[in-house]
């Protein structure tokens, strides 16, 4: 079947290839070392053989290996830049695309989800996908009131190829390792399966994407696509023209650049105080840049799709990362420790130095601390080499901290966001939407309204 090859022999074959050729770079890289070349040299050579192959096989699939190319791709500016440089665009082309399902087979799910008469739902309907993801792709059509229409199919038996996917994935995250310097592939891996049958879910997907449509409906920054009609394996919502992030990222004006990553924080954070919602998948294949933002048609808006993995935070995001965020900048060490060791940042067998796990800290939240700042794949990979670096005190107290499940799926997508601006290499006031959304961000005044963060 050539919509999703899901043979199981036949993914799971293409799957085991990653780890035996991975091994067999690893015998290279060996043979390598012994004729003298530098253990520097053949790492580099190492991680870029391994990231082609990787991203080769995880292309050519759908389901969880696309899922989990999409995730891995925001991190792309981690990665040393000789290795990231070549794979830029295989990683860009992860974000956006893969190979169609027969129209067939469309039509077939469209009349068994819709109706034998689905074709008179439409005034206009396109065979030829407009995009495709990792479980379903979009067609655009007409509805019969006239509007334009993103048509999402599901790919049948997606969710078995999801799980199969990752189940193989996750037998070899240590050997993928590597590709992200300082980053454990295996709980990502882990949470993605978590979701699979919440993705799976089209009718929590339309009732997270009605909720963001109706709070955004007038907001001048951010746009939604109304639900137009949600039935098993469809999903029909407004259509949304406008540039793809992933465009910007390759070709876009700095203007665009620093607009768009100002757009991404402030939906970033706003989001979860609006709708009690995070928006859980921020690779820049589900961003759009649209024309006329507050200042017109020469302003842009952030168009904003797919709310197939989101995170439910009723009270909005926790206000004990507002709150250790502050004092952390205001170099409160003592309390900061406290905190983190009451929510569990912390185990209870373990005892830090609260001044280490400052310095730990401060470098990662260096954006907060200023009016502006440029993120940068450079800071980026700066980053992930001082916590990567088994010589670095970072690394050291960084394996002794622990990450509470209730704050995983928060972590990555504020990291995964973060990648992001730093693919953009956008200039963003954080600071300006921290204090303006993130609770505990500004310290309350005992007069009952909130004081002002000092440079916010």
């Amino acid at each position: 079947m050539s919509d999703l090859p899901r043979k199981a022999v036949t993914r799971t074959a293409k799957l085991a290839a990653l780890p035996l050729g991975i091994a067999g770079r690893a015998t290279w890289g060996f043979g390598k070392r012994i004729v003298g070349e530098s253990a520097e040299l053949v790492g580099r050579e190492l991680q870029q053989r391994t990231a082609d192959q990787l991203f080769k096989v995880l292309g050519e699939l759908k389901g969880g290996a696309m899922k989990f190319g999409q995730a891995l791709s925001v991190f792309e500016s981690a990665l040393p830049e000789e290795v990231a440089g070549p794979y830029r665009a295989a990683l860009t082309k992860l974000q956006e695309a893969a190979p169609p399902m027969p129209t067939r087979t469309v039509h077939a799910v469209l009349e068994e989800r819709l109706g034998e008469g689905w074709h008179e739902l439409f005034l206009e309907f396109e065979d030829k996908p407009a995009a495709a993801a990792s479980i379903g792709q979009v067609h655009r059509g007409v509805w019969h009131d006239g509007r334009e229409v993103a048509v999402k199919v599901q790919y049948p038996g997606a969710g078995e190829a999801l799980l199969s996917d990752l189940n193989q994935l996750s037998r070899f995250s240590r050997l993928l390792g590597p590709l992200i310097p300082g980053m454990d592939l295996k709980p990502l891996i882990t949470e993605l399966k978590d979701r699979v049958s919440e993705e799976l879910d089209y009718s929590l997907e339309a009732q997270a994407q009605q909720a963001h449509a109706e709070e955004f409906a007038d907001d001048p920054d951010v746009l939604v696509p109304q639900v137009v009609h949600q039935s098993d394996q469809v999903l029909i919502t407004e259509w949304i023209d406008g540039i793809p992030l992933s465009e910007i990222i390759t070709d876009g004006s700095q203007e665009q650049r620093d607009r768009a990553g100002q757009l991404l924080a402030r939906f970033l954070f706003s989001g979860p105080a609006r709708t009690g919602l995070l928006h859980a998948d921020p690779h820049p294949g589900n961003f759009r840049l649209l024309p006329g933002g507050p200042e017109g048609e020469d302003d842009w808006r952030l168009g904003v799709l797919d709310f197939g993995t989101v995170d439910r935070l009723p009270g909005g995001l926790p206000a004990t990362i507002g709150e250790s965020l502050r004092m952390t900048l205001d170099g409160e060490a003592e309390t900061v420790y406290e905190l983190l060791c009451a929510e569990g940042f912390v185990k209870e067998t373990i005892e830090l130095d609260p001044d280490a796990v400052l310095d730990y800290l401060l470098p990662i939240i260096e954006p907060a601390e200023v009016e502006e700042f440029t993120f940068t794949r450079g800071w980026m990979r700066s980053q992930a080499a001082r916590v990567a670096d088994p010589r670095s005190p970072a690394y050291q107290l960084g394996k002794q901290l622990n990450l509470p499940p209730s704050y995983l799926l928060i972590h990555r997508v504020t990291l995964s966001t973060i990648g992001v601006l730093c693919q953009l290499g956008a200039t963003v006031r954080l600071r300006e939407e921290l204090a303006e959304w993130l609770p505990g961000f500004v310290p309350e005044d005992p007069a009952g309204g909130e004081e002002s963060v000092a440079g916010a």
